[in-house]
């Protein structure tokens, strides 16, 4: 089969690879419809190769048909249509059982005291083969795939392997009070679909929108959201917000950017001479020594409200980065993070996904494209180029 893999930093090929197969009597095959493009992919692309090895299958963000079932399946046959999430999940675990997939006993990768294992992830993530494929293993048939309806085109619902459970979740663990404001670094797709969340809710009572790239300030604004261009004046960011919440700030600040954040050369630099050492070497320094862009988290502790709460959902990658935490405990300010519980948010947003489409999933993906464009659609995405916000591959 056809699939996208990493072969270097920068450097990303469509290659012939092995065809999955059933190696489990729980496992599934799905012959994949629409697989997505992510932030996250920029991070292998460009930070993460120590832990990658030339070959390796990308993507986590996958949906498409059953095209075969292991003899332990029960709930899917071949023909159904089934979104993928992320996580890969059992379903059964006591930490599954909580609403915590991402920490899955079952899949947790104990080598790298990573938590459950990803599609497409790097070895600290389990290596396990991606999504950018024209066919993909998934275990646990019967309790990790999402099985959704026939009909509706795949936009409907391939977000449900990622962008949406992440951002109900950071809008969850934002914790917005009663007529209160939140306040979204970062209008990726993860930052503008929780602005769209958030504004969907009664009890928010504004949301603003904060990012550099014209294209992406547009579509929040167009959602409703009060939006503020960190090209204008960066430095005066923070009384700008303050003149918008009454002079306080805002009661919840999601950070949706994370270790891709501008403002720390210092940083920047680090990370690519880490990429320059043999991988072993470069492995355990990130591993121990790993050092972040923290522009976006630093900021959003200086914006939030005293007593306010920070959800970060954007990836940060160092071991041993400077947080401000006099500030953060002068401020009393609650923090909370981590990977999304896909699983655990799925059965509440497909009630969403209907023909009304309040989150206007039909129209979120920018671009849509054959496999084969893969090298340049990561360039393209990395560079924020064309309007590029949200990348659909179709194999």
């Amino acid at each position: 089969m056809r699939a996208v893999t990493w072969q270097g930093r920068r450097d990303v090929r469509v290659t012939e690879v092995p065809d999955p197969m059933v190696e489990d009597p729980s496992d599934v095959l799905v012959e994949v419809s629409s697989t997505g493009l992510c932030g996250s992919d920029l991070h292998l692309y460009e930070v993460l190769g120590p832990f990658l090895d030339p070959g390796d299958v990308l993507g986590h963000e996958a949906m498409g048909t059953v095209q075969k079932v292991g003899g332990a399946v029960r709930t899917l046959s071949p023909g159904d249509r089934v979104v993928v999430p992320f996580n890969v999940s059992c379903g059964t675990c006591r930490m599954c059982a909580d609403g915590l997939h991402s920490q899955c006993e079952t899949t947790q990768v104990r080598e790298y005291g990573s938590g459950a294992a990803l599609f497409g992830y790097t070895k600290l993530y389990g290596q396990v083969p991606g999504g950018q494929a024209e066919l993909l293993r998934v275990p646990f048939g019967d309790t990790l795939p999402v099985k959704v309806p026939q009909g509706p085109p795949d936009d409907r619902f391939v977000f449900l392997s990622d962008v949406l459970p992440t951002a109900w979740q950071a809008v969850e663990y934002a914790a917005v009070p009663e007529g209160g404001t939140l306040l979204v670094l970062g209008l990726g797709p993860i930052g503008e679909m929780c602005v769209r969340m958030a504004l969907l809710r009664p009890g928010v009572r504004q949301v603003i929108g904060v990012d550099l790239v014209p294209e992406r300030l547009q579509r929040a604004r167009e959602r409703g959201a009060v939006v503020l261009d960190l090209n204008d004046r960066p430095k005066q960011l923070p009384q700008a917000v303050r003149d918008l919440t009454d002079g306080l700030g805002p009661d919840s600040v999601i950070d949706a950017v994370g270790m891709e954040a501008h403002g720390s050369p210092a940083a920047t630099a680090a990370q690519r001479v880490t990429g320059l050492l043999p991988d072993a070497l470069a492995r355990a320094l990130m591993q121990k020594a790993g050092v972040d862009r923290l522009h976006a988290l630093h900021l959003a502790v200086e914006l939030v409200r005293r007593g306010g709460t920070i959800s970060v959902a954007g990836v940060y990658g160092g071991a041993a980065d400077p947080m401000p935490l006099l500030t953060m405990f002068d401020k009393q300010v609650q923090l909370r993070m981590g990977q999304a519980n896909v699983r655990r948010w799925t059965d509440e947003l497909l009630p969403l996904l209907t023909d009304a489409d309040p989150l206007g999933v039909d129209s979120f993906a920018t671009h849509h494209l054959p496999l084969d464009e893969a090298p340049e659609a990561y360039a393209m995405f990395q560079q924020k180029r064309d309007g590029a916000v949200k990348v659909l591959f179709r194999p």
